[in-house]
C-alpha cells in the first residue's frame, strides 16, 4: 500500500483501481478524480472516497457510476437523498444477548460485575447475567459475578461476524490451506460438487465436512458455475410492536425463527449463462433466532389485487427484493446483512406478508430500524421499481443476487401495484 502510495504521488502511476481500503486516511494531494463504482453502503462513505480527489485545494471531479442494483437505480433517480442530507444513523442492539453475553463474560473477567453495572449495560443484563450462570461460564458470589474459565473471555465474542466456527478450505493434492470461510457461509459456497474461485484460480469441492470444519476442494477448470438452491422457512416468535396504516396494511416487529437449508445447486454455463442441469443435496438445516418487520394487506386489499388478476406470489417476492435492496439507504447495513421471505398466505398470519429480518443471531437492529421508517422505506422502494426503465424486472430493480429461488417468480408490475395498496393513505370505500 505505501508502495502504491508513493507511486501515485511521483506521478508513476497515473490511476488505480482500488476496494475501499483507501477510503480513510489517504491523503495524496495529486489525485484529480474519484470514479466510486456502485454505491458504497453509506452516505458517510461516499463522501470518504470521493474526498480522497482534490486535496491540493483546486478543481477534482468525483463520479458515481451506478450498478445493477435497487438502491443504485433509486439513487440515479433520486440525487436529493444523497445532497443536503445529513450520514445514516448508526443502528445496533446493544442488549442482543448474543452480542451482550459475550461481553459480559469479558467485562467479567476484567472486574466482577455487580449491580451497579446495570447503568452501563442495560436492563436486560441481570436475565442475561442468569443465563451465563446456568451456563457455567460465570459464577454468581456476594461480590458480583466472576469468570469461571482459565480461558480468554474475549475470545467468545467474534469481530469478524456471527457466522459460526470457520471451515478451512483445503487443496486436497498440496494440502495448502487456502482460507476459510463462516460455517454458514460454507452451506452455499463449497457444498458438495461446488465451483470454488481463490485468486484467480478454479478449483472443485469434492467434500465438505461440517464437523470438522474442512471443505476439500481440487484444481480444475469445469465449463460451469455453480449456484446454490435453497429453501426459508420463518415463523412468528412474538410480536413486539405493531401499526395499522390508514389504508388498511399492517407493520409489524417483532422475533421469529428462520430455518434455511441448501437443498441443490445449478451448473450454469459460463459463457451463457445457461442452465445446464440442477443437482440434489442434502445439508443440515440453519435455525436462525432473530427480529424482523413484516406486512400485511387487509383482506379487502388481496380481493382488490386478485380482481386484478395479480400474481401475488410473484408481487410479494420482487416487493421483498426490492425492500431489501433499498433498505441501507436508511439503515447502515448491507443487503448481504438482512434476509427476506415472502408468501402469498403465511401460516401465522393467514395473509400476503412480505419478511425482511436481520441475517444475525439475536438481531441486530437492522429490521427495527426499517419498521420505524417503514412508510419513508417502502416509498422509496416503489420508486425504484417504478424508475427503472425494464419492462419486466432486472438486476437494477427486483432481481437479486442472493435469490435462492432463482428469482423465480418475479411480477414487476405486480410489485407496484402491491406497494401502492400498502401506502394508500385511505381506506377504500366501498
Amino acid at each position: 500500500r505505501r508502495e502504491l502510495e508513493a507511486r501515485l504521488r511521483g506521478r508513476d502511476l497515473l490511476g488505480l483501481a482500488a476496494t475501499n481500503a483507501l477510503e480513510l486516511g489517504v491523503d495524496i494531494e495529486a489525485l484529480d478524480a474519484v470514479l466510486i463504482s456502485g454505491w458504497p453502503g453509506t452516505r458517510a462513505s461516499l463522501w470518504q472516497q470521493a474526498g480522497r480527489a482534490g486535496r491540493r485545494g483546486g478543481d477534482a471531479l468525483a463520479a458515481f457510476i451506478a450498478r445493477d442494483d435497487p438502491l443504485d437505480t433509486y439513487l440515479a433517480h433520486h440525487p436529493e437523498a444523497i445532497f443536503g442530507q445529513s450520514v445514516e444513523a448508526t443502528v445496533l442492539d446493544p442488549e442482543n444477548p448474543y452480542i451482550l453475553g459475550p461481553h459480559l463474560c469479558a467485562a467479567a473477567q476484567e472486574l466482577p460485575l455487580t449491580r451497579e453495572d446495570l447503568t452501563l449495560f442495560g436492563p436486560s443484563m441481570e436475565g442475561t447475567l442468569d443465563d451465563l450462570v446456568s451456563r457455567k461460564l460465570l459464577r454468581k458470589r456476594p461480590r458480583g459475578w466472576f469468570w469461571t474459565g482459565v480461558d480468554r473471555a474475549s475470545d467468545l465474542a467474534d469481530i469478524r461476524g456471527s457466522g459460526g466456527p470457520p471451515v478451512q478450505i483445503v487443496d486436497t493434492g498440496s494440502g495448502q490451506l487456502l482460507g476459510e470461510i463462516d460455517e454458514s457461509a460454507a452451506h452455499g459456497t463449497v457444498h458438495p460438487g461446488a465451483v470454488y474461485l481463490h485468486r484467480g484460480a478454479t478449483y472443485l469441492v469434492d467434500d465438505l465436512d461440517l464437523e470438522e470444519g474442512v471443505a476439500l476442494v481440487r484444481p480444475g477448470e469445469p465449463p460451469y458455475s455453480t449456484w446454490a438452491r435453497d429453501t426459508t422457512d420463518i415463523s412468528i416468535r412474538s410480536v413486539r410492536r405493531e401499526e395499522t396504516w390508514p389504508g388498511g396494511a399492517t407493520v409489524h416487529f417483532g422475533e421469529v425463527e428462520v430455518v434455511q437449508q441448501v437443498v441443490g445447486f445449478l451448473k450454469r454455463d459460463v459463457r451463457t449463462g445457461e442452465v445446464l442441469g440442477e443437482q440434489a443435496l442434502e445439508l443440515p438445516e440453519r435455525p436462525l433466532h432473530t427480529r424482523a418487520v413484516w406486512w400485511t394487506l387487509a383482506p379487502e386489499g388481496e380481493e382488490r389485487l386478485r380482481k386484478e388478476d395479480v400474481g401475488l406470489l410473484g408481487a410479494a417476492h420482487a416487493a421483498e427484493h426490492a425492500s431489501i435492496g433499498l433498505l441501507p439507504l436508511l439503515a447502515t447495513c448491507d443487503r448481504w446483512d438482512i434476509g427476506g421471505v415472502s408468501t402469498s398466505v403465511h401460516a401465522d398470519t393467514g395473509r400476503l406478508t412480505v419478511f425482511v429480518y436481520d441475517g444475525h443471531q439475536g438481531g441486530a437492529g437492522f429490521a427495527e430500524r426499517g419498521y420505524d421508517v417503514a412508510r419513508e422505506w417502502l416509498t422509496a422502494t416503489r420508486d425504484a421499481i417504478a424508475g427503472c426503465e425494464c419492462t419486466k424486472g432486472c438486476p437494477s430493480c427486483i432481481q437479486s443476487p442472493k435469490c435462492g429461488n432463482g428469482n423465480e417468480p418475479l411480477n414487476k408490475a405486480g410489485a407496484l401495484r402491491l406497494l401502492d395498496e400498502v401506502l394508500r393513505e385511505e381506506a377504500a370505500q366501498p
